[in-house]
């Protein structure tokens, strides 16, 4: 490949959207120009590929940095009406706006752990999320990355 050759960008395919319950923002630590949160989970829900309830317990840690963007760790579960369970790490940013991206992107990259034999598929895949936040809830667009 020439260098001057830009590659081809990976497609992205929409598998499910998640919808987790959040209580107001507990504040953790501040520092000059930083604090930290931790936004409860409540509940919630998937749909899509997946059909689950988000379960109450986890949690996101917000780090609100002195260069105006947010780093975001969410750590929360689901289970599907067959009782399968999957744990959820999503690592997310969310950037000042620049003139390239006038509004905030909130961007996120999920990864999935589990037992189940149908569910396998989530921890052998890439996925990217867009991620909206709301006084109640955060919506997450979950989409897998097609090399």
């Amino acid at each position: 490949m020439n260098l001057a050759e830009t590659p081809a960008a990976p497609e992205l395919e929409f598998a499910f959207r998640i919808i987790a319950k959040v209580d107001s923002g507990l504040a953790i630590q501040r520092r000059p120009g930083e604090s930290l949160e931790i936004i409860p989970i409540t509940g919630g829900s998937v749909a899509g590929c997946i059909e689950a309830e988000v379960m109450p317990g986890g949690a996101d840690w917000c780090l609100y940095r002195s260069d105006s963007s947010l780093e975001v760790e969410a750590r929360y579960w689901f289970r599907t009406s067959e009782g399968e369970i999957a744990d959820v790490v999503n690592l997310g940013r969310i950037s000042p706006p620049d003139e390239r991206h006038p509004d905030q992107l909130f961007i996120t990259t999920p990864q999935f752990r589990t037992v189940s034999p149908r569910l396998q598929w989530l921890t052998q895949k890439v996925f990217v999320g867009r991620a909206e936040s709301f006084d109640t809830h955060t919506t997450i667009d979950v989409f897998e990355v097609i090399a």
